[in-house]
């Protein structure tokens, strides 16, 4: 039996790395092409000069229902390098009232803990949550505002901030049915599947750096500074890779994962259709050490900012769908969100510590409706190239869990046809 071809896997950020990852595990060659000087992506950490300290580009919240990450993190051998609850608590203050909470759902699938007051969000009953049923039956068209009614505490509490979070749209334009996917696989499938978690140290420390250090190990090929400049085509098959340094050759049993950017994508592949409408994603970084007892992060409602997490020496923000704020500059910003965070945190606000602020102005695609018909598959006209990133068909939004499993789906299609 002849050997496999060599798998080329072009792009490190998340997708990239889990189909490397998945490939190399598998026994496949695999060459791992990132036009960066780094591996990560959008999920990343970096030494920031202005606050002269560590920190992550974005802010990032997993949960231990997230099947394809938990896959990814063991199989890198980062398992250990998240930290959490014992059981599912989702804190949250609501700036209007000064009300705080947390969600704290049961383990089960059965949601008993819904008949608890203190579990569920102040100002709703048990029946309310039912109404997210209507998730699952929406129309392609259906928008999250017009599904769950946009009047109810529990709307404003939960869903809104819920929703804009995930699909990194507003809920008034942000897609129902794809909304729907996310709470059935959070919620829907109990507390255990809720339990949030967060890196010990960094975005890099758990989801990039064992991954590359677990690919270097198993041999693969890993070039950085390579920047894929064209494909070239021969009837049904990838033949060649076109970068700035040189071309390389497919042989007759290789194959390639695409896991670039959607834009680039749409460059390199005649025909491809993607989604081509992003929302920005505004994060601030505060030097600051949370108070002592302070939560890992609290979903902030009635406010500037969404949520909030603690990291070591750093209090960081994240607004997503943020149109508005990323249009204004970092001086207007900075103040505005570190009331809201001073308000959480019970700090002064007139005592704002030094701040970065990092605006994505392309973080994910927006998931409406319209963006979700651009979407493509997996699958592409060549039989030995696949694609991969949080903009291919996943049935989840632009998440870190959505990209992890669209690189496991590229893996495993070319596998498959080995």
């Amino acid at each position: 039996m002849s050997e496999p071809g060599l798998i080329h896997v072009v792009g490190a950020g998340l997708a990239g790395l889990a189909a490397a990852l998945n490939l190399a595990q598998a026994g496949r060659r695999v060459a791992l092409y990132e036009a960066a000087a780094q591996a990560g992506g959008r999920c990343r950490s970096f030494f920031d000069g202005e606050l002269g300290c560590r920190i992550d580009n974005g802010n990032h919240l997993l949960l231990a229902g997230n099947r394809a990450a938990m896959q990814y993190v063991a199989a890198s051998g980062a398992a250990g390098t998240l930290t959490g609850p014992d059981a599912a608590v989702l804190p949250f203050v609501d700036l209007a009232d000064g009300a705080r909470w947390a969600l704290r759902p049961g383990r089960g699938r059965v949601p008993w803990w819904l008949l608890c007051p203190a579990r569920r969000v102040p100002g709703t009953r048990a029946r309310d949550y039912l109404a997210a049923r209507a998730l699952a039956r929406a129309a392609a068209d259906a928008t999250v505002a017009e599904v769950l009614d946009p009047s109810s505490v529990l709307y404003r509490r939960l869903w809104r901030p819920f929703a804009v979070a995930a699909l990194n749209a507003g809920a008034e334009e942000g897609s129902a049915r794809l909304f729907g996917r996310v709470v059935a696989e959070t919620l829907g499938r109990g507390g255990a599947a809720c339990r949030p978690l967060l890196p010990r140290e960094g975005l890099s420390e758990s989801l990039v750096d064992p991954a590359v250090a677990a690919l270097r190990r198993s041999g693969a090929d890993i070039r950085f500074g390579a920047r894929l400049r064209r494909l070239a085509f021969a009837g049904d098959r990838l033949a060649g890779l076109e970068f700035d340094g040189g071309a390389v050759a497919l042989g007759a049993g290789d194959a390639a994962v695409l896991a670039v950017p959607a834009p680039v994508a749409a460059r390199l592949v005649p025909g491809l259709t993607v989604p081509d409408d992003h929302a920005p994603i505004v994060n601030a970084h505060y030097r600051l050490a949370a108070p002592p007892g302070s939560p890992p992060f609290a979903g902030i409602v009635g406010g500037a900012a969404e949520w909030v997490f603690t990291k070591r020496e750093v209090i960081s923000v994240t607004v997503s769908a943020a149109d508005a704020l990323a249009a204004r500059p970092a001086e207007e910003l900075a103040p505005l969100l570190w009331r809201d965070v001073a308000r959480v945190y019970r700090l002064d606000p007139a005592a704002m510590p030094p701040v970065r602020i990092v605006k994505e102005r392309r973080a994910t695609f927006r998931a409406t409706p319209a963006q979700l018909r651009r979407r493509p598959p997996t699958a592409t006209g060549w039989a030995n190239l696949a694609l991969a990133g949080d903009y291919v068909d996943t049935g989840l939004p632009a998440t870190i869990e959505g990209a992890i499993r669209s690189g496991f789906a590229a893996a495993n299609r070319l596998k498959a046809g080995e």
